[in-house]
């Protein structure tokens, strides 16, 4: 009897044995799974910022010179040759003053101001003003002209032979013309009515020298 008690309680304690040893597996056995999962961090998965690169900022292209509008690119070489040249060359400033030549070579032209001329011109368009001037003043003849307005200045072309610069300009101007004979009498156009002028005219100066200065050294129709 004692033997079959002892045989049944060591059974027993087998089974509790076992049922608690599958218990403790089945808690730790689901921990360690769940241990093995990555725990998301901070900043990670949905939470984490797209991190992008830094926006370059596009080159900045200075806009391009009125006075260059519809230039061949020959003509553009061609002005960075003169102004490699000539340290003191802008082309804003060479078009400026050109433009207040203009109108004081027409005027003093009309006027027959031959003085004015003598330091704006070469000798070959000096020479040409002064022939006309000249034959005008035999006629008796008078120029009641008036430069009205300046419409637009670009720039022809331009070329540099050796040490010596060209540039040509185009002039876009409304001009009112009159012709008066020695009676004051108007014998050609009228003060009222402004036509449109279109002239190309030369300008030249040796980079190498001290004057600055640039002259009329060709005049043409545009």
């Amino acid at each position: 009897m004692i033997g079959i008690v002892t045989v049944l309680e060591i059974v027993l304690l087998a089974m509790v044995a076992a049922f608690l040893g599958l218990r403790l597996y089945s808690v730790l056995g689901r921990r360690a799974e769940q241990e093995e999962e990555p725990v998301p961090q901070r900043f990670e998965a949905e939470d984490k910022p797209a991190i992008r690169p830094a926006a370059v900022p596009a080159p900045v292209v200075p806009p391009r010179p009125a006075e260059l509008e519809g230039v061949m690119p020959a003509v553009e070489r061609a002005l960075r040759e003169i102004a490699g040249a000539d340290a003191g060359f802008n082309l804003a400033q060479f078009v400026e003053g050109a433009r207040g030549a203009y109108r004081m070579i027409l005027e003093a032209f009309w006027k027959g101001d031959r003085e004015t001329l003598r330091e704006l011109c070469d000798d070959d368009v000096y020479a040409g003003f002064i022939a006309a001037i000249d034959a005008r003043e035999a006629a008796g003849e008078t120029m009641d002209n008036t430069l009205i307005r300046i419409e637009d200045v670009r720039v022809h072309s331009a070329l540099l032979d050796g040490r010596m610069a060209r540039i040509s300009l185009l002039f876009v101007a409304d001009i009112a013309a009159v012709t008066r004979d020695r009676e004051g009498h108007v014998i050609a156009g009228s003060l009222d009515d402004a036509i449109e002028s279109r002239d190309v005219w030369t300008f030249s100066r040796n980079v190498g020298a001290r004057d600055p200065n640039w002259l009329l050294d060709e005049t043409d129709e545009g």
